[in-house]
C-alpha cells in the first residue's frame, strides 16, 4: 500500500504542472500584472526580430532558358548564404552551379516562370476601335460632337449626324465592323460625378489646411448613358438600334460573327446586378434579339461573371451560378442554346485562366472539389469543352500556386497550408505528372523560437450543417490553466473570402497580438464568397449580418475544444468593410462582443462607393441602406469602442466615420477616437496598430498598457 502511494506521488510529481492543475481545477481568466504585460510587449518585439530569416527553401523563382528545356533558381539559406541550381526539366535532374561567372551568363538569357492568367477586359472600360477602318479606306471621327467619315483616298468628309453637341449630348465610342461596312457609335448623355472632400491638416510649408476633392459616385447616383446607333457606309444612313439604353457600365465590347459580320453581340448588365444579357444586333436594320438572359432574385456577381467568345465556332464560354455553384457553360451564340455544362458538382470555379480555342481546352482554378479538404484551397485544372476529360494538375492537399514555363510544357506547383510549410514540385503539364520535388521548406530555425503556426479550425454554421472555416493564433507561451480573451480579426466583405490558406513565412500581426495574451482568430462566415450561391446570398441587402451568427458559433465551438479560450471576453477589429463589421459587432451583438477597433469603416453604405455597395445592397437604394447603417444604429452602442480614420482616405470618405461620431455624441455615448493626419485608407498605420493593441490590453486584459511618455 505504501509502495502504491509512493508510486502515485512520483507520477504526480513527474506530470507537467499545467496538466496537474488542469485536473484539479478549471482554467482561470488570464489577468496579467502591469509588470508582466510590459514584459510581453518586449517579448513581442524580440520574437519579431528573432523569427526573421528563420525559414528558407520555401520558394522557387524559376528562370527558364530560351529553349524551355531547363531553368535555374537561387535559394537563400537561414545563414543568408546563396546556392544556385540548374534543373533539367524533362528529368528533374538538379545540379549545383558553383561557377559565379556561369550564373551571371545565365542571368542574361532567361525568361521568368509565369502564371497562366489570360486577362479579359473589364465591363467598366469603354470600347472603341481604331479610327481607321479595317480595309484602310475610311477614317471615323467626331467633330463638335457629331460623327463624320473621311475618305482616305479623297479626303472628303461625310456627315452622319447633326444633332450632337460639342458640350452636352454628343456622339462617340465609334467601332468599325470587321468588313468596314458598318460603324457603331453612341449618342452619349454625360453625367459629371459629384465630389467628395477632405482636408489635409498638416502639409509641410503651409499654415492652413489644404482642401482636396475627387469625383466619387455613391449608391443611387446617375450614370452616363448610351444610345446605340448604326452608321452604314454604303447608303450613308444613320439608324438607332432597337434596344434599351445602356445606363450601366461604359460602351460595351462588340463581338462580330466571324463568317457573317452582319451581326454582332454585346453584353448588358442591368443596374442592380440582377440581370445579365447577351444581345445580338442585325447591322442591316438595327433589329435585336436576346441570345442569353440570366435573372436572379438576389445578385449576379458581375466581377466574377466570365465570358469568352469563340467567333469561329459561334460559341460562348460563360460562368453562372444557376445550379447553385459557379460553373462553366458552353453556349451556341446562334441559337442561345446551352450546348453543355462544362463543369458541375458541389464545388466552385474560382478563376478561368485561359482558353485554347484550337485544342478546345479550358485552364481554370477551383476550390472544394477534393473531398476532405478545406474547400477554399485552390487547385489548378484543365478540361476540354465537353467537361469529360477533367484533369487536376495539382492533386496534393493544400493551397496551390502554379508557375508555368513560357511554353507551358512544365510548371512549378507551390502548395502549403497555414500550418504546413510549402513544397515546390516540378510537374509536366500534359498529364500533371510529378517530375521531382524541387524544394521542401526548412522551418527548423522558426521552430527553435517556439512560435506556433496558426491552427485551422472548423465548426458548423447557423444551419447546423455548413462548415465554417477559420484559423486561431495563441500565445507562444500559453498556459493551459489560464483562459485568454479572444480578439477576432474581421472582414466580412462579400467580394471574397479572407482567412489565410497559405503558409506565411514571417511573424504575422495576428500572432504578435496573440503574444500579448490573446487568442486571435479570423473566420469566413456566411455571406462571403468562394462557396455555394446560397452561402453567398446571405449578404444580399443584408450586409449587417456579416456572418455574425456563424462567427459566434465558431468561437464558442473553439472554446469547447480548447479550454484556454475565454468567450466572456471577446473583441474584434477590422478595416474598411471590416471597420463597419467591427462596430457592427458592438451594435448588434453586444451580448458577445465587448470591445472593438474600427478603422476607416464604411459605416453607412449610402456614403461609400457606388460600385461596391449596389452590388450587395441593391438598386434602387432601398430602406435596407438606412436600417443597417452604423450611423442610424449608433445609439445601440454597448462595450468599448475605438474609431480610427485617415483624414486623406480616398477609398471610403472620412465623413463615414465622422457621421458615426456625431451620432454617438448626440446619444451621449463613450468612445475613443484616433484621426491620423495625412493617412489614407488604412488600419491606422504603425501608430494605429500600437493603439489597437493597447486598447485590447486595457479593455480585455484589464491592465494599463505601457506608458510610452515615461519609456515604460
Amino acid at each position: 500500500m505504501k509502495y502504491q502511494r509512493f508510486l502515485y506521488l512520483l507520477i504526480l510529481w513527474s506530470l507537467p504542472t499545467g496538466l496537474l492543475l488542469a485536473q484539479q481545477s478549471k482554467p482561470t481568466p488570464y489577468l496579467p500584472s502591469h509588470a508582466e504585460i510590459l514584459q510581453r510587449y518586449k517579448k513581442v518585439q524580440l520574437l519579431d526580430s528573432i523569427t526573421r530569416k528563420t525559414i528558407s527553401r520555401h520558394n522557387v523563382d524559376a528562370n527558364w532558358m530560351p529553349d524551355g528545356k531547363s531553368f535555374w533558381y537561387v535559394i537563400t539559406g537561414n545563414d543568408s548564404s546563396k546556392t544556385a541550381y540548374l534543373v533539367t526539366a524533362a528529368t528533374g535532374k538538379k545540379e549545383v552551379i558553383t561557377d559565379t561567372a556561369k550564373i551571371a551568363q545565365l542571368a542574361k538569357n532567361h525568361t521568368g516562370a509565369r502564371p497562366v492568367r489570360q486577362h479579359e477586359p473589364s465591363r467598366w472600360e469603354g470600347f472603341a476601335t481604331d479610327s481607321v477602318s479595317p480595309d484602310k479606306q475610311w477614317v471615323a471621327t467626331t467633330i463638335d460632337g457629331n460623327v463624320y467619315v473621311r475618305s482616305v483616298a479623297t479626303g472628303a468628309l461625310t456627315p452622319f449626324t447633326t444633332d450632337g453637341k460639342a458640350t452636352g449630348d454628343y456622339y462617340g465610342a465609334l467601332a468599325w465592323s470587321p468588313d468596314s461596312k458598318y460603324l457603331v457609335g453612341y449618342r452619349i448623355h454625360p453625367v459629371e460625378d459629384s465630389s467628395v472632400y477632405y482636408v489635409l491638416t498638416d502639409v509641410a510649408g503651409t499654415t492652413r489646411g489644404q482642401l482636396r476633392s475627387q469625383p466619387y459616385k455613391q449608391p443611387g447616383d446617375p450614370f452616363t448613358t448610351f444610345d446605340m446607333y448604326l452608321f452604314t457606309l454604303a447608303g450613308k444612313t444613320t439608324a438607332k438600334v432597337k434596344t434599351e439604353q445602356i445606363d450601366f457600365f461604359d460602351a460595351p465590347m462588340l463581338h462580330w460573327r466571324h463568317k457573317d459580320p452582319r451581326y454582332f453581340l454585346y453584353e448588358k448588365v442591368d443596374r442592380g446586378h440582377q440581370r445579365f444579357r447577351v444581345i445580338e444586333v442585325d447591322a442591316t436594320n438595327g433589329n435585336t434579339r436576346t441570345i442569353l438572359d440570366e435573372k436572379t432574385p438576389s445578385f449576379i456577381y458581375e466581377s466574377r461573371l466570365y465570358t469568352h467568345y469563340l467567333p469561329e465556332t459561334n460559341e460562348l464560354l460563360w460562368t453562372s451560378e444557376k445550379d447553385g455553384w459557379r460553373h462553366i457553360y458552353l453556349v451556341n451564340t446562334l441559337t442561345g442554346e446551352i450546348k453543355n455544362q462544362v463543369t458541375k458538382g458541389d464545388w466552385v470555379v474560382r478563376e478561368i485562366d485561359s482558353v485554347d480555342a484550337k485544342k478546345r481546352e479550358i485552364w481554370f482554378r477551383a476550390g472544394g472539389r477534393n473531398a476532405g479538404e478545406d474547400p477554399y484551397f485552390l487547385h489548378y485544372y484543365r478540361t476540354d469543352f465537353s467537361g469529360q476529360h477533367l484533369l487536376d494538375l495539382t492533386p496534393a492537399a493544400g493551397n496551390h500556386q502554379a508557375f508555368f514555363s513560357p511554353d507551358k510544357k512544365y510548371f512549378i506547383d507551390k502548395y502549403s497550408q497555414v500550418n504546413v510549410p510549402p513544397v515546390n514540385e516540378l510537374r509536366r503539364t500534359a498529364d500533371g505528372k510529378l517530375i521531382t520535388v524541387l524544394e521542401k521548406t526548412d522551418v527548423s530555425g522558426w521552430e527553435a523560437t517556439g512560435v506556433p503556426f496558426p491552427i485551422p479550425f472548423t465548426a458548423k454554421g447557423r444551419d447546423g450543417k455548413t462548415d465554417i472555416w477559420g484559423v486561431m493564433c495563441r500565445p507562444t507561451d500559453y498556459d493551459s490553466t489560464k483562459m485568454y480573451p479572444v480578439v477576432e480579426n474581421i472582414y466580412a466583405g462579400p467580394q471574397d473570402a479572407f482567412v489565410p490558406k497559405s503558409f506565411m513565412s514571417y511573424y504575422i500581426d495576428m500572432q504578435s497580438l496573440a503574444d500579448l495574451g490573446f487568442i486571435v482568430v479570423q473566420i469566413d462566415g456566411m455571406g462571403t464568397a468562394n462557396r455555394s450561391k446560397a452561402f453567398h446570398d446571405v449578404c444580399w441587402k443584408n450586409l449587417v449580418d456579416a456572418g455574425f451568427p456563424d462567427r459566434i458559433l465558431w468561437i464558442k465551438a473553439l472554446a469547447q475544444k480548447y479550454s484556454f479560450v475565454d468567450t466572456s471576453r471577446v473583441g474584434l477589429y477590422g478595416t474598411s468593410a471590416g471597420g463597419q463589421n467591427a462596430l457592427g459587432g458592438l451594435l448588434f451583438h453586444p451580448e458577445f462582443y465587448k470591445a472593438a477597433v474600427a478603422s476607416c469603416g464604411c459605416h453607412d453604405n449610402r456614403v461609400d462607393k457606388q460600385w461596391w455597395n449596389e452590388q450587395w445592397m441593391g438598386y434602387p437604394v432601398g430602406k435596407e441602406y438606412e436600417e443597417q447603417s452604423n450611423v442610424t444604429n449608433a445609439g445601440k452602442l454597448q462595450g468599448r469602442l475605438l474609431l480610427i480614420v485617415g483624414e486623406a482616405d480616398t477609398n471610403v470618405p472620412p465623413e463615414s466615420t465622422y457621421r458615426v461620431i456625431n451620432a454617438l455624441i448626440k446619444k451621449g455615448k463613450t468612445f475613443e477616437f484616433l484621426p491620423v493626419p495625412g493617412m489614407g485608407h488604412s488600419d491606422g498605420g504603425p501608430y494605429g496598430r500600437i493603439k489597437r493593441r493597447d486598447f485590447f490590453v486595457k479593455n480585455l486584459l484589464n491592465i494599463n498598457p505601457p506608458d510610452r511618455n515615461i519609456n515604460e
